[in-house]
């Protein structure tokens, strides 16, 4: 058994982060199925392999814009999230897609809060075909959450990242009034930006200017 792990939202200043563990019976059936890295398909192809995907063991992680806030250091956070994810998961040979430019710290400290042995890579989800199913399963649940925030404010919400024109002119309404909207990550600086001074603390805990 081979147990991948990946994430997608880490840079998004919009909605949660969301990890997820897969756990893959053979390889070479995800490989005949077109499994990949998630940015390398279609947003219609992701959703056909979703489907097919989900059926099979993983486990989903969704951390909202207030627990981001409210960590102290994202990289600690993400270690954290990947052992959560791990925590249901049968036994296997666990490879984590770095999220720490040190991979090898990555997998140490996951391995540690985990108690299990990591190995981690860069570009994991491009060259082991177990976490890029994970990553699949990550964006199109992260891409939903997005598509209900969406649907719910009535707003075009883009994709969530700072870059996005869309996202852009979403985050100067979101921040408008006393406090930004909650599903904002309120100590990214683009939130900052956009109020044109830092919001206050979540009413929950302490935060800091992560992103």
């Amino acid at each position: 058994m081979k147990i991948g792990v990946d994430e997608a939202g880490r840079g998004s200043v919009i909605g949660p982060l969301v990890v997820c563990s897969f756990a893959s019976v053979s390889n070479s059936d995800l490989l005949q199925l077109g499994v990949k890295d998630s940015k390398d398909l279609s947003k219609k192809r992701r959703t056909e392999l979703f489907d097919v995907l989900s059926e099979m063991p993983h486990n989903v992680i969704i951390c909202s814009p207030e627990r981001i806030d409210n960590s102290n250091n994202l990289n600690q956070l993400e270690v954290e999230l990947f052992a959560e994810a791990l925590s249901v998961m049968p036994n296997g040979e666990i490879m984590l897609d770095a999220c720490d430019v040190d991979a090898e710290r990555f997998a140490k400290n996951v391995s540690i809060l985990s108690n299990l042995d990591c190995k981690a890579e860069h570009k994991a989800d491009e060259n082991h075909p177990e976490v890029g199913a994970a990553s699949i399963i990550a964006k199109v649940t992260r891409d939903r959450c997005i598509e209900e925030l969406s649907e719910k404010l009535g707003i075009d919400l883009g994709s969530g990242y700072p870059s996005d024109p869309k996202t852009k002119d979403a985050v100067k309404k979101l921040v408008e009034g006393k406090y930004p909207h909650e599903c904002l990550r309120w100590s990214w600086k683009t939130v900052s930006d956009a109020r044109g001074s830092p919001p206050p603390p979540r009413p929950n805990g302490p935060q800091q200017t992560l992103f």
